[in-house]
């Protein structure tokens, strides 16, 4: 079923966040640049999504997983700003597609800038431990350059390195990284690009046309069929948990469940996607489950086959747990 390898991804994040423990209050994660000050914020916060961190609650996480630093997932707020980038997570079948992760930035108002900071500082260390890897398609050497908001539009000037080398699914990769990276914001709806200041219609060698603001939908095959939006790969998973997301699947039905650090069940249900058998839906549930103090555990989303009823299109997010159920 294509599980999480935690043996690879646990020791990894343990070490990374321990790293970042002795870093100064509100240091970066992943090596978000401090974007300038301004008068104003740039765009309207994204929704509120803590980061895995102590609760207060009694208890320890699994065995192997020393518990982690940063935003409490409940009590006093983070003097830093919360984003996400998006980026790739492999797949060994066919369910490889972008993840939102959560990056700290100390506090700002430029969240935009802060947002496109993360995404092209790329993946941290645990990011790309895990097996299947994350990655990103974006190029090495890609500069920020700035970001206009205007009537839902954003458009982002990039360096010209943005738009070399790759063939086709890296340039339509790269770009629908940056237009789920700047969508996560409520105001934005579209996005346009420009490279060293010049506006772009049509975009690298691979001759992409850009003659419009491009949106979510614009990428939807960038996806796995049964996409997960929140929690981010790697966030808090609220006790009850609500999930929301896509899925294009058979009959529009599905199954999440979320599975302790042990791998023992803690919930599985039957889901309903708004459409699906070759359009995509929206889904937005909330499942509660039992669990007794805080730990890593697992977000599975999946189908079942409609020829033999065996688990298909697999999709595991680790999540910090929080205690709580019915």
């Amino acid at each position: 079923m294509n599980p999480i390898d935690r043996t690879r991804f646990l020791p990894a994040l343990a070490a990374l966040l321990l790293v970042a423990a002795c870093s100064p209050a509100g240091g970066d994660l992943g090596g978000v640049a401090t974007p300038p000050a301004t008068s104003g914020p740039s765009l309207d916060a994204p929704s509120s999504e803590p980061t895995p961190g102590p609760s207060g609650a009694s208890g320890s996480p699994a065995a192997g997983s020393p518990e982690p630093t940063g935003l409490p997932a409940s009590g006093p707020p983070s003097s830093g700003t919360i984003v996400r980038a998006y980026f790739f997570l492999g797949s060994f079948t066919t369910t490889s597609g972008l993840v939102p992760v959560l990056r700290e930035v100390p506090e700002t108002q430029a969240v935009g800038a802060a947002a496109m900071n993360a995404l092209l500082a790329g993946p941290n260390a645990a990011e790309l431990s895990v097996s299947p890897a994350m990655y990103t398609t974006v190029p090495d050497g890609s500069r920020f350059l700035g970001l206009t908001i205007e009537n839902g539009v954003a458009t982002v000037n990039l360096s010209r390195e943005f738009e070399s080398g790759g063939g086709s699914a890296s340039v339509l990769g790269r770009l629908a990284q940056v237009v789920y990276t700047l969508t996560q914001f409520p105001t934005v709806q579209g996005v346009q690009f420009q490279l060293d200041g010049t506006p772009i219609t049509v975009f690298s060698g691979e001759g992409i046309v850009l003659d419009k603001p491009l949106t979510r939908a614009d990428y939807t095959d960038q996806l796995s069929p049964i996409w997960v939006d929140r929690p981010a790969w790697g966030g808090v998973l609220g006790n009850p948990a609500r999930v929301t997301g896509l899925a294009n699947v058979f009959e529009a039905t599905f199954r999440v469940a979320v599975l302790d650090g042990s791998d023992k069940t803690l919930t599985d249900e039957r889901v309903q996607a708004s459409c699906g058998t070759g359009c995509w839906g929206t889904f937005d549930v909330t499942l509660p489950y039992s669990n007794g103090h805080t730990q890593w555990g697992t977000l599975r989303v999946y189908d079942l086959s409609a020829k033999d009823g065996s688990p298909e299109n697999v999709r595991d997010y680790p999540v910090w747990l929080i205690p709580g159920g019915p």
